[in-house]
């Protein structure tokens, strides 16, 4: 299946890109998800923490993923 991921913050400067195309299988989980994008930019892995959201909510590794769900990568944030 083909599916669409939007980047925030610095996730958007590793990809170079406010959204990158994958392809994954059809039963897909955010794991393999995650896998995939760190081969594929292994700058991810740089980071201390990030979170994948799936239709707007945080998901979890074992989470399946569907080709029209909205996927977005949520780098660490900061506040103060």
């Amino acid at each position: 299946m083909k599916i669409k991921v939007l980047a925030f913050g610095i996730s958007k400067d590793i990809f170079g890109a406010s959204s990158v195309n994958l392809e994954l299988a059809n039963d897909a989980t955010v794991y393999n998800l995650q896998y995939v994008l760190e081969q594929q930019y292994p700058r991810l892995q740089q980071l201390s923490s990030y979170m994948v959201a799936v239709n707007n909510e945080y998901a979890l590794p074992g989470d399946t993923i569907h080709e029209r769900d909205e996927i977005a990568i949520i780098p660490p944030v900061s506040g103060g």
